[in-house]
């Protein structure tokens, strides 16, 4: 499934350069306010205009967004700035609505991707109708919903269809608001070769001041463009204050940031990187070849231990062996967090290939 437009193809951004970008307030806030913004960003080279409508918040009593009044003052402003517009749609309710409005596009927001009974009822509301998708990914770092999110709208007949990176929520201690896990993201690619890619650094940050940087890495990473918050007065903002730029900041911002290309054409700079990756793949096959000593090793002292009658959990041995390779990491100058989650991902496989034994005995 890889039918998808190509975003320089799309109507919502006909003559724009990459990386391209979508810009405005988290919240539309009001009618004058949302037009002297969309002037403004239409001066700097902006032609997408973003504006939440509807705001599905965690907490009830947080301002929840100007709903449908505001649709006509977001389709106004674009009108006034001759700008393209978007914004989050969550229940089929809001699609008929921007639809008899002339909003051009719609985001999916992070919580309702992670339904797929709305995501199936607005894809169903959108059948036939060609309207642009941007599909944010779901609050948990779940590459299957996300995918899951996009084959519904595909199978409904929309081909113009784009993730959005919002980053994911996480419980563990993180500079980032949703901490960004690239990972996830690369494997969307990897299962969609032709999906349209865009980053969405101010969920992820939470941080005005980080925004730059993590749009730094996601076009590093070949990402298409970005979706970012503006907003003329970050600080007096009706929400998510703390991650809106100003229109100034962002012009600033893509000034210093530079796109970079997935293919190589200069010949020379091929070769070398063909050579470095000839390399690569001697030492992945190398890696393959004694990981399968190495598991056949384990499964030999599985049987062992299940002869003696020893648990298949040696925590002392575990200790030892994490303390060991922590060790080495260091003075190979390799981050010792990745490589006690490789270890740790290689001990539990021992562990499941040892309790397959066991199993395996007691079921002869």
């Amino acid at each position: 499934m890889s039918d998808f437009c190509q975003i320089q193809d799309w109507k919502l951004f006909k003559g724009c350069g990459r990386p391209w970008i979508i810009a405005g307030p988290c919240s539309v806030e009001s009618r004058d306010s949302l037009i002297t913004e969309a002037l403004t960003l239409k001066k700097i080279g902006i032609n997408v205009l973003r504006g939440g409508l509807w705001k599905p918040r965690t907490h009830p009593g947080c301002f929840e967004g100007v709903g449908e009044e505001g649709v006509r003052w977001l389709r106004e402003a674009g009108e006034a700035a001759g700008m393209r517009t978007v914004t989050e749609v969550a229940t089929a309710r809001h699609v008929d609505v921007i639809l008899n409005n002339g909003i051009d596009a719609v985001w999916i927001g992070a919580r309702t991707t992670g339904n797929p009974f709305l995501v199936q009822e607005i894809a169903e509301a959108l059948r036939g109708t060609g309207t642009p998708v941007f599909v944010k990914n779901p609050l948990v770092p779940d590459p299957e919903l996300w995918s899951g999110a996009i084959e519904r709208f595909i199978r409904c007949g929309l081909d113009c269809v784009c993730a959005v990176h919002r980053g994911f929520h996480s419980y563990g201690e993180s500079i980032y608001r949703n901490p960004p896990f690239w990972q996830i993201p690369v494997e969307l690619r990897r299962r969609f070769p032709g999906l349209p890619l865009l980053c969405d650094p101010s969920h992820i940050t939470g941080r005005r001041d980080l925004v730059e940087d993590i749009s730094r890495q996601a076009l590093i990473l070949g990402f298409d463009g970005l979706m970012v918050e503006v907003h003329p007065d970050p600080e007096r903002a009706m929400s998510d204050a703390a991650q809106q730029i100003t229109p100034e900041a962002l012009r600033e911002m893509l000034g210093r940031l530079r796109m970079r290309s997935s293919s190589t054409p200069d010949a020379e700079a091929a070769a070398a990187i063909d050579d470095l990756r000839t390399g690569i793949d001697r030492i992945d096959a190398s890696l393959i070849d004694l990981l399968a000593e190495r598991m056949s090793i384990s499964g030999a002292i599985g049987r062992i231990k299940e002869r003696s009658g020893l648990t298949v959990l040696q925590t002392g041995r575990w200790n030892a062996v994490l303390e060991k390779v922590r060790t080495m990491a260091k003075e190979k100058d390799l981050d010792e967090d990745f490589i006690t989650e490789i270890f740790t991902t290689i001990h539990r496989a021992s562990m499941e290939r040892q309790l397959g034994n066991s199993t395996d005995r007691q079921k002869r």
